[in-house]
Parts: C-alpha cells; structure tokens; sequence
C-alpha cells in the first residue's frame, strides 16, 4: 500500500475514537515490548540492551536487528553486532531488509519469523514504515510477538513505530500549536498512545501536548534518552534506564482545537502528567477494583499495558 493510501487510512482513523480495550489480545504467549528514547548506553553498563537480550532468551537467542530506518545501514549494524557479541549474544544477524520489495523476500520473512528478539535501530520512521508497512515482513514481527513470546525492542525511530499512531515529524515550538505535527501509522503493537523519543533532551513535551491535542483519545508517552519503557503486556510496565518515562493522559482535556486556526496557540485543560523515573515498576492488579491510588494514573497504566491485534 503506498504512503498516500496509509495518510488516507490515517485520517479514517482521526475521525472515530477507539474504544478503550477494544482491539486488545490476551495472550500467555505473548513477548514484551522494550520502547527505547535513543541514545542509549553501548559502551559503559548497557543496561537497556543487557536487558532486552535476557528478554529475549539470553546468549543463545536469535537476535534479529532491522537497521531499515537508517541511512547508513552498515554502520548501525556494525555497532549493533560489535555490542551484541560482546554481552554474549552467539546468534546475532542483521535482516537483509531496506526497501519494500526486501520486506515481501522468503529469507527476511523466515529470519523475523523464527527470532526470539527482534531490535530496531534508529534513523527515520518515516522510511522504515514505508518499507514495513502491511508488509510480509511486519506481519511476520506480529505472529512472533503474539505467538511466539519474541522480545521487541525499539529505539529512536524504532520507538516511535511502535504504536498505530506515529509521530511521523513536527518541528518542537515553545508551547502547543495547533497542526504543527503530522501523524502517519506505526506497527500497531501499542493502539493507545502516541511515543515521542529523545524527550528531555530535545524538549518535546510541547510537540506532544500538540499530537494529543489531535488524538485526546489516547496517551502520550515521551521517553528520555538512555530510558526505555518495558511492557509485559496486560500485567507490568517498567521503566528501565537512567531517565524517566512522562506519560500524558489527555482523556478528560478541553481544547480549544475547534475554534483556532493553524499555527495558534494551544488552550489544553484538565491534562493528566505524570513522570516515572528509571526503577519504577508498575503491575497492574488483576482485579480493577483493586487498583491503588490515584486511580487516574492505574487507569492510564492498564491502557498502555493492552497491546494490539496481531496483524497477518
């Protein structure tokens, strides 16, 4: 499908809100999500990718990495393969996967199939999902993570395409405008938010605040460098790294989106922010009722937890 067909599906999108919980699959076999703000440490503790290789089965997993976001394919990979083998990974490869015509081959459809975890490099989404998009390819990624208990992990680029609606680019403003984002459609592995990445750093709370002012029907999650946000899919999530995770919940926000023209500023009440530092873990009680206080910030948590249908 070409990138004009995903704008117009997107748009079909924008004019229906979701039900919460409606797309949701609930799976024993299902793998985690690791989502990464960038930037993260590959050569002092590693702690983010130390983690997301034990997810993935440890030293004897078949690591896959996808380096088709970037432009310098060879180079990424380069790194990614030198700091794989030195944390003891014995089965790590790069998938052969940089056009649309890659994503459809037999060989980059088997190694997604049978990789117990799946990395995504950085670069440009915008790239990556015009190679992925309803691809063979991405939907191999989906049987693996819901049948298969495979790990995925994202970072940069590879993080924003972790959900249904990506962040496709916005250049950061000083406070929330309006349509000063676009959005284009990611994975699908998390239907309820909106990820932003390199969050601190690049002071993109205002870039996101302007997303949600589109979307009010679903979070926003803005993860720092070095940070990664980990989902075991309806039971934990846990922020891993030396930032924090900054989840906004604008469900109960008044805007005055409406009534204002492109490129004015932004009026957004009743907005629900919340900071979770590196160490924080969260399991979500199988029981609704017995969630703690604030009951807000379990209920926004419970959302990001559900993951989307497999796809293919």
């Amino acid at each position: 499908m070409t990138h004009l067909h995903r704008r117009q599906l997107l748009a079909l999108l924008a004019s229906a809100t979701l039900p919460l919980g409606s797309t949701a699959q609930t799976s024993k076999t299902q793998g985690r999500l690791i989502i990464i703000g960038g930037a993260e440490d590959r050569q002092q503790d590693r702690i983010i990718l130390r983690k997301f290789l034990e997810l993935s089965g440890g030293s004897n997993a078949k690591i896959r990495v996808i380096t088709a976001a970037s432009g310098v394919p060879d180079v990424v990979w380069a790194s990614y393969q030198a700091v794989f083998q030195d944390l003891g990974a014995r089965n790590c490869e790069v998938v052969p996967m940089l056009t649309r015509e890659d994503a459809s081959e037999p060989n980059v459809v088997s190694l997604l199939a049978e990789a117990n975890g799946i990395f995504i490099t950085g670069g440009d989404q915008n790239r990556l999902m015009q190679c992925l998009w309803e691809s063979p390819a991405a939907q191999a990624m989906h049987r693996a993570f819901h049948l298969n208990n495979t790990c995925i992990a994202g970072t940069s680029a590879g993080a924003a395409v972790m959900s249904r609606h990506m962040l496709a680019q916005g250049t950061p403003t000083a406070t929330p405008e309006k349509d000063v984002v676009s959005m284009d459609i990611g994975l699908s592995f998390m239907p309820n938010a909106i990820v932003d990445q390199h969050f601190s750093q690049r002071h993109r709370l205002s870039r996101l605040l302007s997303a949600l002012a589109q979307r009010p029907d679903l979070l926003g999650v803005g993860i720092d460098e070095d940070t990664a946000l980990l989902i075991e899919p309806n039971q934990s999530l846990e922020i891993v790294g030396r930032g924090a995770v900054t989840l906004v919940d604008p469900r109960r926000m008044r805007s005055n989106l409406d009534t204002i023209g492109e490129g004015d500023k932004l009026e957004m009440l009743g907005l629900q922010l919340h900071v979770l530092p590196a160490g924080n873990r969260c399991v979500l009680p199988s029981n609704p009722k017995n969630r703690k206080q604030p009951v807000l910030l379990w209920d926004a948590l419970s959302m990001l937890a559900k993951t989307g249908p497999m796809r293919g």
